[in-house]
């Protein structure tokens, strides 16, 4: 998975607004760019929109052909777990399919993880996860990026202690998902996360495959309930 672009000034700004502009359909897949006109209208220089390019081809919402151009590749082909790509989602109102298509995910995931971990944990695994849970809760309170990093930390912790190395990269799935429910939760009045994790831990330090996989299904659900309560509370109303 790509993290997010970190760009900054008139690159980053390109990157951005070009991003943003394939996301929301203004330019549709198959289109090719006419650059001197994306670059009269923008007031960007064609070094600026080339080096842009460069960036969101390797995110796969562009690609470039001689006798071509610069064109738009079809949706099916971006990069979906890219973070700029998501972010870029949610914030042109796809959010209820992207995270819907997030919990899917977490939800064929968490569960079978957490029971394999709590077959197969070690000393060294229950400390990391006893460690990440701490983290989290000294997360509360404080910045979005803060909680998503400890809920990250914490669920990479989880795949790594199934002693599967296949499951233990399922984190670039899981990561998306966790930081774009946490930026959208933060600051709202939502569940507090860390007992559903406590109960994980929970049933993996006993060594309980069901309940490890039950407990982690609840996280999830929990999570899905938290997301689609600050999405109705922050969808307009209708007269």
């Amino acid at each position: 998975m790509s993290s997010r672009y970190k760009g900054r000034g008139v690159h980053g700004q390109t990157v951005e607004l070009l991003g943003t502009r394939i996301v929301n359909g203004t330019f549709a897949p198959g289109e090719v760019l006419d650059l001197a006109a994306v670059g009269n209208e923008l007031g960007l220089s064609l070094t600026s929109l080339r080096e842009a390019i460069k960036v969101l081809m390797a995110k796969g919402l562009l690609d470039a052909r001689q006798k071509k151009g610069t064109f738009v590749r079809p949706r099916s082909e971006w990069n979906a777990l890219d973070s700029d790509v998501l972010r870029w989602r949610q914030v042109n109102g796809d959010s209820r399919a992207l995270f819907r298509d997030l919990a899917e995910v977490r939800s064929a995931i968490e569960p079978r993880a957490a029971a394999l971990a709590a077959e197969r944990r070690t000393e060294v695994d229950l400390t990391a996860l006893h460690g990440a849970l701490e983290g989290m809760k000294r997360a509360r309170g404080g910045t979005s990026e803060e909680a998503a990093r400890a809920d990250l930390v914490f669920h990479q912790v989880l795949l790594r202690a199934t002693g599967n190395e296949l499951f233990a990269q399922m984190a670039v799935f899981v990561e998306p998902a966790l930081l774009a429910r946490d930026h959208l939760v933060h600051d709202h009045s939502t569940s507090d996360p860390v007992p559903t994790h406590q109960r994980v831990v929970e049933a993996i330090a006993a060594q309980h495959p069901e309940q490890a996989a039950a407990a982690a299904e609840a996280l999830v659900d929990q999570s899905i309930a938290d997301v689609e309560r600050v999405m109705s509370a922050e969808q307009p109303e209708t007269t």
